[in-house]
């Protein structure tokens, strides 16, 4: 502070004196004091504290500007130049141009007030001559010196900077109407392009694009009054036959800046540039940046196609279009409302040109842009679309060849085109009939593909779409073309043949089953259709292959609205033909079967069609795959996914016995308990060698729930095949209590599309462990499973437990003995009194032992645990007891005691 205090007080000095002073001794004592004063800048850290800083500024601007003009003064532009360069960047006793331009520089970086002290002094004049000069003369080096070069690059940054401070300024650019150096400057980057000094391309560049943006009234005049847009565009043409496209881009970018910025302001620049085709340079130079490398010219390029898509609002009055509204429409649009008062296209001959540069160009990243142009219009006003549409029509003509173009452009059409539907909530009719007609003729796979996903977003977003594409044709189309499809598939029966569809192709497959299914879904006429048209027997045939299988699962779920008999019959025939190793195909279609059996109307049919056996049988299959350690081909197959299978399985015969009085007679008159029993019983991992148990004393006693806590969620030791028990005694229970088709234990899994179908591979290398939710090694188990036993005392020991399949626990009962397994004694007694105990919690009410009674407990409790029921020395004897002694306490017939 002290040091801009001495320094006031120094400069007051010289300003007192100033005027008696010579103009020489004047300049010796202001450059005198400069030093000090750049000297005090750098310490301060560049705050300036000084009270008279827009007279210094002035004085300073002056000197520079007197300095420049000498240098220039009669010299020929080369040495003019040459002298120019010399002033500004010499240092030391002789270098007081250097000193002048550091201190503006400095100063034009303090406020408004101080630029426009510097604007007047008429240094805005000076330097756009000297900036003229240094772009339109280069100069030859004699030397390779570096740090000259160094020197050449700060001198530049400090010229530019001075001029974008000024220039951004209304005050500014006027200062520069004087002279005639602007107007030149731009036709010199439009004429000498190639010629000019590359050290100042970009700076130059800089610097115009500064002033197109605080253009005025006045320079707006200056600059028609020379012609100066007209004789750019001319010699802009001449450019582009000639130079590489990324250099006339970076030309031509910098007289458009003058058009564009200057309409706000008037529109005579814009004129002149339409009256001399300035539109047709455009195109041809557009046309030429075909091919360029990656981000070559990119930054300029896009310059010109941004101002472009802006000058499509540069217009007098809106456009007056009246448009043919197609219905249907969706119910939400209304045209009217459309209407807004944002950004609307005033002006159609912009937009032609890149309209037709999509039209003839192939170049992906050119294609790209001008969609992403076209995308940003849409974007500024709602209403932009139809005035385009109904004047120009670039999308329905772009369907007509996108085919032709680049896959990540058709991918950006269509996205576009969904945009009409999802974003505008309007129907293009006519353009989805091109799409349609592009899908039938499939000229590019990849092409039909993207298109028929956009058809699918569409269908998916309204149910009115399943009527506009069934009545249109599609649906009938995609129909024919899957029955072409299942023949081959059909014909290959798991071979490899030529027609098979890898890739593309295949995922085309994907998406017209999803396409069917999105139509045929909430829509029954359109389900009628397919059926009507026989398509049932081929739609069967994708269920074999993983990537179809999802689509066609959710048609056939379609299906079973109108029959559901129907759908009964393939799901079961599906999973009763499928062999010991598609677990996956068993689970998607088990998946898909419960689905159908949330409605009550399906059990009726699922009975009819063998349902319980069918999926009994699917028990039987695995016969021995939890065998600890496995054995056979059950080796590679995950004990994950087999418990996986078992669950969904006894799910699905839970679901279907919910509230149906019908089936559960079925079920159990038919003693399909007893059939559970056997097949869970022979799944490996309960016991079957019939070896006698010996009794242990237990050091400790637990409850159900407490071992199932302690199996999962503890780090207690528990062999495999113990595990595996409890959790089929655990779906058990659910069973019991008519609540397993209500619980989820196991993640979704989503297979992608390009994944080989693991059903079609060798069986035992196609079965990979799922992930699953349920506690194993590193997992930790889910909320879902915890709320099953949750606390003891809220469910495993409530005191009136609802038993609503009784016959699930007689399956419990007759699994009983054969959890005991030798070399594990003391555990599996354990285990066999905890569930014994929990049984006997099942029956504590007198309506529980009742209809435990009436199902058969008594006697299977005799006839399967007959070992530990006879003999007083068995551990299981007194609590079998207690449980045959409630029961019978409730037995009315005698024959049932006898």
């Amino acid at each position: 502070t002290l040091q801009w205090e001495t320094l006031g007080k120094q400069f007051v000095e010289y300003e007192q004196v100033a005027p008696f002073l010579i103009p020489e001794d004047q300049q010796r004592r202001l450059l005198e004091f400069l030093p000090l004063f750049l000297k005090a800048w750098e310490k301060s850290a560049g705050v300036i504290i000084f009270p008279n800083i827009q007279l210094l500024a002035s004085e300073v601007s002056k000197l520079l500007t007197k300095e420049i003009k000498r240098n220039l003064n009669g010299k020929p532009a080369e040495e003019a130049r040459l002298a120019l360069e010399q002033m500004l960047q010499q240092k030391g006793e002789a270098g007081d141009g250097h000193l002048l331009l550091k201190s503006v520089y400095l100063l034009s970086q303090t406020d408004l007030r101080t630029v426009w002290n510097i604007i007047g002094s008429g240094l805005a004049a000076a330097l756009m001559q000297c900036l003229y000069l240094f772009f339109t003369v280069p100069l030859k080096k004699t030397s390779d010196d570096a740090e000259a070069s160094q020197d050449d690059a700060h001198t530049q940054e400090m010229l530019v900077k001075i001029m974008l401070n000024m220039y951004k300024e209304e005050q500014g650019v006027e200062e520069l109407l004087a002279a005639d150096k602007l107007q030149s400057l731009i036709i010199a980057t439009a004429s000498l392009w190639d010629q000019c000094s590359h050290s100042w391309k970009v700076p130059t560049g800089r610097v115009l694009r500064t002033i197109a943006k605080a253009q005025t009234k006045n320079s707006i005049v200056y600059l028609q009054a020379v012609d100066c847009i007209k004789i750019a565009v001319q010699n802009l043409f001449t450019l582009a036959d000639t130079l590489p496209a990324f250099d006339v881009c970076e030309a031509a970018s910098i007289v458009l800046c003058f058009v564009k910025d200057s309409y706000p302001v008037s529109s005579a620049l814009l004129t002149e540039f339409e009256n001399n085709d300035g539109y047709q340079l455009l195109l041809k130079i557009l046309l030429r940046c075909e091919g360029l490398q990656q981000n070559e010219g990119d930054p300029y390029l896009d310059e010109i196609l941004d101002m472009l898509t802006c000058l499509t609002t540069c217009g007098k009055t809106e456009l007056k279009v009246s448009g043919n509204i197609v219905h249907p429409q969706l119910p939400h649009f209304d045209f009217e409302r459309t209407r807004s008062s944002g950004m609307t296209v005033k002006n159609l001959q912009p937009f032609q040109v890149l309209q037709c540069i999509f039209q003839r160009s192939n170049d992906e990243h050119l294609c790209g842009r001008i969609l992403a142009a076209i995308g940003t219009i849409w974007a500024w006003d709602r209403v932009n679309f139809f005035l385009l549409e109904w004047t120009l029509q670039p999308i329905n003509q772009f369907t007509d060849i996108i085919h032709f173009k680049p896959h990540p452009v058709q991918v950006q059409f269509f996205r576009l085109v969904k945009s009409i539907v999802l974003d505008l909530s309007y129907v293009p009719h006519e353009i989805l009939k091109k799409v349609q007609y592009l899908i039938k003729e499939n000229i590019v796979p990849f092409c039909t593909l993207t298109a028929l996903q956009c058809l699918l977003s569409m269908t998916q977003k309204d149910l009115l779409f399943s009527d506009i594409f069934r009545d249109s044709g599609l649906l009938g189309l995609l129909l024919a073309l899957l029955r072409k499809e299942a023949k081959i598939l059909r014909k290959s029966a798991g071979t490899h043949l030529p027609g098979l569809k890898e890739g593309t192709e295949k995922e085309l497959n994907v998406v017209m089953l999803k396409m069917v299914a999105a139509l045929t879904a909430r829509s029954v006429r359109n389900t009628v259709v397919l059926k009507d048209y026989g398509m049932v027997p081929y739609i069967k045939i994708f269920l074999d292959d993983e990537c179809y299988r999802s689509a066609t699962l959710s048609i056939l779920e379609q299906l079973s609205v109108i029959n559901y008999e129907e759908y009964m019959s393939i799901i079961i025939g599906a999973l009763c033909s499928s062999t010991q190793w598609e677990l996956h195909l068993k689970l998607d279609l088990l998946k898909s079967l419960l689905r159908i059996l949330e409605s009550p109307k399906s059990h009726s049919a699922f009975r009819t069609c063998s349902g319980f056996n069918g999926l009994l049988s699917l028990l039987s299959d695995m016969e021995g795959a939890l065998q600890d350690p496995p054995s056979g081909q059950w080796t590679a197959v995950g004990q994950n996914c087999i418990l996986e299978l078992v669950f969904y399985t006894l799910q699905g015969i839970t679901a279907a016995l919910h509230l149906d009085p019908a089936n559960s007679n079925f079920f159990q008159r038919n003693g399909l308990f007893e059939k559970m029993a056997e097949d869970l019983g022979s799944l490996g991992c309960f016991w079957t060698q019939g070896e006698r148990q010996i009794p242990v004393s237990l050091e400790k006693k637990r409850t159900f729930a407490e071992f199932l806590d302690a199996a999962f969620c503890s780090s207690e030791p528990f062999p495999v095949w113990l595990k595996n028990c409890i959790w089929i005694l655990n779906f058990l229970d659910c069973v019991v209590k008519g609540t397993l088709h209500q619980e989820s234990y196991f993640e979704e899994r989503k297979p992608e599309m390009g994944e080989e179908s693991r059903d079609d591979q060798e069986a035992p290398q196609a079965q990979k462990e799922h992930p699953v939710a349920f506690k194993r090694p590193g997992n930790k188990l889910p909320a879902s499973a915890y709320m099953l036993w949750g606390n003891p005392e809220e469910k495993l020991e409530m005191r009136d437990c609802t038993i609503v399949h009784p016959g699930a626990v007689c399956v419990m009962v007759r699994l009983l003995p054969k959890l005991y397994k030798q070399g594990h004694a003391q555990l599996s007694q354990e285990i066999q009194c905890a569930l014994v105990d929990h049984i006997q919690s099942l029956v504590k009410s007198e309506k529980s032992r009742q209809v435990m009674c009436e199902s058969g407990l008594l006697s299977t409790i005799v006839t399967s645990c007959q070992d530990a029921f006879c003999n007083d020395s068995h551990p299981l004897h007194l609590p079998l007891t207690r449980v045959f002694e409630k029961l019978a306490s409730q037995a009315i017939e005698p024959h049932v005691l006898r």
